[in-house]
Protein backbone atom coordinates (compact mmCIF):
# COMPACT_ATOMS: atom_id res chain seq x y z
CA UNK A 1 0.00 0.00 0.00
CA UNK A 2 1.22 3.38 -0.68
CA UNK A 3 1.89 6.29 1.49
CA UNK A 4 0.31 9.81 1.33
CA UNK A 5 3.12 12.69 2.55
CA UNK A 6 1.87 16.06 3.80
CA UNK A 7 3.74 19.15 1.58
CA UNK A 8 6.57 20.64 3.58
CA UNK A 9 7.17 24.49 3.74
CA UNK A 10 10.96 24.02 4.61
CA UNK A 11 13.77 25.20 2.04
CA UNK A 12 16.65 22.76 0.79
CA UNK A 13 19.50 23.13 -1.27
CA UNK A 14 19.29 22.27 -4.61
CA UNK A 15 21.40 19.34 -4.51
CA UNK A 16 19.79 17.98 -1.85
CA UNK A 17 16.65 19.02 -4.42
CA UNK A 18 18.40 16.71 -7.12
CA UNK A 19 19.42 13.66 -4.98
CA UNK A 20 15.06 13.86 -4.76
CA UNK A 21 14.56 13.30 -8.11
CA UNK A 22 14.60 9.52 -8.11
CA UNK A 23 11.71 9.23 -5.46
CA UNK A 24 9.39 11.34 -8.17
CA UNK A 25 7.32 8.88 -9.80
CA UNK A 26 7.64 9.29 -13.22
CA UNK A 27 3.89 9.12 -14.09
CA UNK A 28 3.72 12.55 -12.15
CA UNK A 29 6.74 13.99 -13.66
CA UNK A 30 4.82 13.42 -17.28
CA UNK A 31 1.95 14.51 -15.82
CA UNK A 32 3.01 17.96 -15.20
CA UNK A 33 5.40 18.63 -17.95
CA UNK A 34 1.99 17.96 -20.01
CA UNK A 35 0.30 20.48 -18.29
CA UNK A 36 3.10 23.20 -18.93
CA UNK A 37 4.42 22.91 -15.63
CA UNK A 38 8.32 22.34 -15.76
CA UNK A 39 8.77 25.93 -14.69
CA UNK A 40 7.53 24.69 -10.74
CA UNK A 41 10.14 21.86 -10.55
CA UNK A 42 13.80 23.75 -10.89
CA UNK A 43 15.78 20.32 -11.40
CA UNK A 44 13.82 19.94 -14.45
CA UNK A 45 14.42 23.51 -15.75
CA UNK A 46 17.33 24.28 -17.93
CA UNK A 47 18.19 27.55 -16.60
CA UNK A 48 18.44 26.58 -13.02
CA UNK A 49 21.34 24.19 -14.03
CA UNK A 50 23.42 27.01 -13.95
CA UNK A 51 23.38 28.27 -10.64
CA UNK A 52 25.78 27.63 -8.03
CA UNK A 53 25.33 24.41 -5.66
CA UNK A 54 24.85 26.33 -2.83
CA UNK A 55 22.20 28.82 -4.18
CA UNK A 56 18.70 28.16 -2.16
CA UNK A 57 15.30 27.34 -3.82
CA UNK A 58 11.84 27.69 -3.11
CA UNK A 59 10.49 24.45 -2.34
CA UNK A 60 7.57 24.15 -5.25
CA UNK A 61 4.14 23.87 -4.17
CA UNK A 62 2.98 20.49 -4.51
CA UNK A 63 2.52 19.23 -8.35
CA UNK A 64 -1.53 18.28 -8.39
CA UNK A 65 -2.24 22.14 -7.07
CA UNK A 66 -0.50 23.80 -9.53
CA UNK A 67 -1.82 21.40 -12.64
CA UNK A 68 -5.49 19.85 -13.44
CA UNK A 69 -3.08 16.33 -13.17
CA UNK A 70 -5.67 13.51 -11.54
CA UNK A 71 -4.33 13.19 -8.31
CA UNK A 72 -3.22 9.55 -7.71
CA UNK A 73 -5.94 7.08 -6.66
CA UNK A 74 -5.60 5.69 -2.99
CA UNK A 75 -4.47 2.24 -3.04
CA UNK A 76 -8.04 -0.17 -3.22
CA UNK A 77 -8.29 -2.89 -0.03
CA UNK A 78 -7.36 -6.07 -0.85
CA UNK A 79 -10.48 -8.45 -1.99
CA UNK A 80 -11.12 -11.45 0.17
CA UNK A 81 -11.16 -14.80 -2.31
CA UNK A 82 -13.86 -16.67 -1.85
CA UNK A 83 -13.29 -20.30 -0.13
CA UNK A 84 -14.24 -22.90 -2.51
CA UNK A 85 -16.79 -25.30 -0.06
CA UNK A 86 -15.38 -28.70 1.01
CA UNK A 87 -15.70 -31.12 -1.15
CA UNK A 88 -18.52 -33.65 -0.65
CA UNK A 89 -17.45 -36.43 1.12
CA UNK A 90 -17.10 -40.43 -0.34
CA UNK A 91 -18.43 -42.82 1.96
CA UNK A 92 -15.76 -45.45 2.29
CA UNK A 93 -16.27 -49.00 0.67
CA UNK A 94 -16.05 -51.36 3.51
CA UNK A 95 -13.14 -54.08 4.36
CA UNK A 96 -14.29 -56.99 2.46
CA UNK A 97 -13.20 -60.58 2.51
CA UNK A 98 -10.16 -61.27 -0.32
CA UNK A 99 -11.62 -65.43 -0.91
CA UNK A 100 -14.83 -66.41 -2.05
CA UNK A 101 -14.52 -69.24 -0.39
CA UNK A 102 -15.03 -67.35 2.36
CA UNK A 103 -17.79 -65.05 1.25
CA UNK A 104 -19.63 -64.71 -1.98
CA UNK A 105 -19.16 -61.42 -1.31
CA UNK A 106 -14.96 -60.78 -1.13
CA UNK A 107 -13.27 -59.72 -4.25
CA UNK A 108 -9.19 -60.75 -4.28
CA UNK A 109 -6.56 -58.14 -3.33
CA UNK A 110 -5.20 -58.25 -7.06
CA UNK A 111 -8.26 -57.55 -8.11
CA UNK A 112 -9.43 -54.87 -6.02
CA UNK A 113 -6.01 -53.04 -7.00
CA UNK A 114 -7.21 -53.13 -10.92
CA UNK A 115 -10.52 -52.29 -10.17
CA UNK A 116 -9.15 -49.44 -8.14
CA UNK A 117 -6.89 -48.23 -10.46
CA UNK A 118 -9.04 -48.26 -13.36
CA UNK A 119 -11.31 -45.34 -11.47
CA UNK A 120 -8.32 -43.95 -10.91
CA UNK A 121 -7.34 -43.41 -14.39
CA UNK A 122 -10.36 -42.59 -15.66
CA UNK A 123 -10.99 -40.04 -13.27
CA UNK A 124 -8.04 -37.99 -14.96
CA UNK A 125 -8.75 -39.42 -18.47
CA UNK A 126 -12.94 -39.09 -18.59
CA UNK A 127 -13.82 -37.23 -15.42
CA UNK A 128 -17.32 -36.65 -16.65
CA UNK A 129 -17.88 -40.26 -16.51
CA UNK A 130 -17.87 -40.47 -12.36
CA UNK A 131 -17.25 -44.06 -12.82
CA UNK A 132 -17.18 -46.16 -9.55
CA UNK A 133 -14.52 -48.97 -9.06
CA UNK A 134 -17.59 -51.41 -8.12
CA UNK A 135 -19.27 -51.21 -11.61
CA UNK A 136 -16.12 -52.43 -12.66
CA UNK A 137 -16.38 -55.26 -10.17
CA UNK A 138 -19.98 -56.18 -11.07
CA UNK A 139 -19.15 -56.55 -14.25
CA UNK A 140 -15.91 -58.78 -13.47
CA UNK A 141 -17.78 -60.88 -11.01
CA UNK A 142 -20.49 -62.17 -13.16
CA UNK A 143 -18.15 -62.50 -16.42
CA UNK A 144 -15.73 -64.38 -14.90
CA UNK A 145 -16.20 -64.47 -10.96
CA UNK A 146 -13.17 -62.20 -10.62
CA UNK A 147 -11.02 -64.29 -12.75
CA UNK A 148 -11.26 -67.35 -10.85
CA UNK A 149 -11.63 -66.24 -7.70
CA UNK A 150 -8.18 -64.02 -8.24
CA UNK A 151 -6.21 -66.57 -10.04
CA UNK A 152 -3.25 -63.86 -10.92
CA UNK A 153 -0.21 -62.72 -10.13
CA UNK A 154 0.66 -59.51 -8.52
CA UNK A 155 0.92 -57.54 -11.75
CA UNK A 156 -2.86 -58.49 -13.08
CA UNK A 157 -1.20 -61.33 -15.33
CA UNK A 158 -3.71 -64.67 -15.27
CA UNK A 159 -2.63 -67.75 -14.23
CA UNK A 160 -4.35 -69.51 -16.59
CA UNK A 161 -5.95 -67.50 -19.95
CA UNK A 162 -9.61 -67.24 -19.63
CA UNK A 163 -11.84 -68.25 -22.69
CA UNK A 164 -15.39 -67.93 -23.47
CA UNK A 165 -17.34 -70.55 -25.26
CA UNK A 166 -17.19 -70.95 -29.09
CA UNK A 167 -19.52 -68.72 -30.76
CA UNK A 168 -20.80 -71.07 -33.91
CA UNK A 169 -24.19 -71.44 -32.91
CA UNK A 170 -23.97 -74.59 -30.80
CA UNK A 171 -24.96 -72.97 -27.48
CA UNK A 172 -28.54 -71.98 -27.16
CA UNK A 173 -28.64 -67.89 -26.31
CA UNK A 174 -25.40 -67.04 -28.08
CA UNK A 175 -25.47 -65.55 -31.39
CA UNK A 176 -23.14 -67.08 -34.40
CA UNK A 177 -19.77 -64.38 -34.47
CA UNK A 178 -17.28 -65.32 -37.02
CA UNK A 179 -13.60 -64.76 -36.91
CA UNK A 180 -12.62 -61.24 -36.84
CA UNK A 181 -8.58 -61.59 -35.71
CA UNK A 182 -7.54 -64.36 -37.63
CA UNK A 183 -7.26 -66.38 -33.96
CA UNK A 184 -5.04 -63.51 -32.49
CA UNK A 185 -6.65 -63.47 -29.51
CA UNK A 186 -8.61 -66.51 -29.30
CA UNK A 187 -6.89 -69.14 -31.05
CA UNK A 188 -9.52 -69.83 -33.33
CA UNK A 189 -9.60 -68.57 -37.14
CA UNK A 190 -13.08 -69.80 -37.49
CA UNK A 191 -14.97 -67.82 -34.73
CA UNK A 192 -14.61 -65.94 -32.13
CA UNK A 193 -14.74 -66.23 -28.28
CA UNK A 194 -14.70 -63.51 -25.40
CA UNK A 195 -11.63 -63.47 -24.30
CA UNK A 196 -9.94 -62.93 -20.56
CA UNK A 197 -11.48 -62.05 -17.08
CA UNK A 198 -13.52 -59.00 -18.48
CA UNK A 199 -14.53 -61.40 -21.66
CA UNK A 200 -14.53 -59.18 -24.51
CA UNK A 201 -14.73 -60.41 -27.26
CA UNK A 202 -11.96 -59.75 -29.89
CA UNK A 203 -13.24 -57.26 -32.16
CA UNK A 204 -14.19 -55.14 -29.05
CA UNK A 205 -11.22 -55.29 -27.66
CA UNK A 206 -9.26 -54.37 -30.34
CA UNK A 207 -10.96 -51.29 -30.32
CA UNK A 208 -11.11 -50.24 -26.35
CA UNK A 209 -7.45 -52.21 -25.35
CA UNK A 210 -6.29 -50.35 -22.94
CA UNK A 211 -2.67 -50.65 -20.67
CA UNK A 212 -3.77 -50.34 -17.28
CA UNK A 213 -0.59 -51.77 -15.41
CA UNK A 214 1.85 -49.34 -17.47
CA UNK A 215 4.06 -51.88 -18.98
CA UNK A 216 3.37 -50.67 -22.87
CA UNK A 217 1.55 -53.90 -23.42
CA UNK A 218 -2.63 -54.29 -23.91
CA UNK A 219 -3.81 -57.46 -23.13
CA UNK A 220 -7.15 -59.35 -22.27
CA UNK A 221 -5.83 -61.88 -20.53
CA UNK A 222 -3.85 -58.92 -17.65
CA UNK A 223 -6.42 -57.81 -15.08
CA UNK A 224 -5.31 -54.09 -14.98
CA UNK A 225 -5.53 -53.64 -19.06
CA UNK A 226 -9.04 -55.73 -18.56
CA UNK A 227 -10.40 -53.54 -16.05
CA UNK A 228 -9.39 -50.50 -17.81
CA UNK A 229 -10.60 -51.46 -21.11
CA UNK A 230 -13.88 -51.95 -19.27
CA UNK A 231 -14.13 -48.70 -17.74
CA UNK A 232 -13.24 -47.23 -21.24
CA UNK A 233 -16.51 -49.17 -22.17
CA UNK A 234 -18.55 -48.61 -20.02
CA UNK A 235 -18.07 -44.55 -20.53
CA UNK A 236 -17.92 -44.53 -23.98
CA UNK A 237 -20.22 -41.43 -25.93
CA UNK A 238 -19.96 -39.17 -22.46
CA UNK A 239 -22.17 -41.34 -20.45
CA UNK A 240 -22.19 -39.71 -16.57
CA UNK A 241 -22.23 -42.94 -14.62
CA UNK A 242 -23.54 -40.87 -11.46
CA UNK A 243 -26.71 -41.46 -12.99
CA UNK A 244 -28.83 -44.46 -12.95
CA UNK A 245 -30.00 -44.63 -16.19
CA UNK A 246 -26.82 -43.80 -18.34
CA UNK A 247 -25.13 -46.57 -15.81
CA UNK A 248 -27.53 -49.15 -16.98
CA UNK A 249 -27.63 -48.07 -20.76
CA UNK A 250 -23.63 -48.49 -20.05
CA UNK A 251 -23.88 -52.29 -18.38
CA UNK A 252 -26.54 -53.02 -21.32
CA UNK A 253 -23.38 -52.80 -24.10
CA UNK A 254 -21.82 -55.64 -22.30
CA UNK A 255 -24.88 -57.81 -22.36
CA UNK A 256 -28.56 -56.79 -23.85
CA UNK A 257 -30.37 -58.34 -20.98
CA UNK A 258 -32.08 -56.80 -17.87
CA UNK A 259 -31.13 -59.46 -15.76
CA UNK A 260 -28.00 -59.42 -16.57
CA UNK A 261 -27.99 -55.13 -15.49
CA UNK A 262 -29.58 -56.44 -12.16
CA UNK A 263 -26.99 -58.86 -11.55
CA UNK A 264 -23.86 -56.28 -12.23
CA UNK A 265 -25.27 -53.19 -10.11
CA UNK A 266 -26.05 -55.84 -7.24
CA UNK A 267 -23.09 -57.35 -6.99
CA UNK A 268 -21.99 -53.36 -7.33
CA UNK A 269 -23.98 -52.37 -4.11
CA UNK A 270 -22.78 -55.17 -2.12
CA UNK A 271 -18.77 -54.59 -2.44
CA UNK A 272 -20.05 -50.63 -1.62
CA UNK A 273 -21.67 -51.62 1.35
CA UNK A 274 -20.69 -55.57 2.31
CA UNK A 275 -24.41 -56.84 2.01
CA UNK A 276 -24.12 -59.82 -0.29
CA UNK A 277 -27.27 -59.49 -2.71
CA UNK A 278 -30.09 -61.50 -2.38
CA UNK A 279 -31.42 -64.35 -4.75
CA UNK A 280 -34.33 -61.95 -6.00
CA UNK A 281 -31.61 -59.31 -6.73
CA UNK A 282 -29.74 -61.97 -8.46
CA UNK A 283 -32.38 -63.09 -11.12
CA UNK A 284 -30.98 -65.97 -13.90
CA UNK A 285 -29.14 -64.56 -16.97
CA UNK A 286 -30.17 -66.31 -20.12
Amino acid sequence: MGRHRKASNSKVRRNSVIALTGLVPAGLVTAATSAGATEYIPFMNAGSTTQEADTVVETPEPIAAQTDATPVAAAEAPVALAVPPPAPEVAPTPELPTNLAASPIAIPTVNVAAYKNAEKLLAVAQPQCGISWTIIAGIGRVESTHANNGKADELGELLEPILGPRLDGSLAGNNVIADTDGGALDGDPNFDRAVGPMQFLPETWNHYRADGNGDGISDPQNLYDAALATGDYLCDGGLNLRDLGQTTKAILRYNNSMAYVANVLAWSTGYATGIVPTSDELPRIH
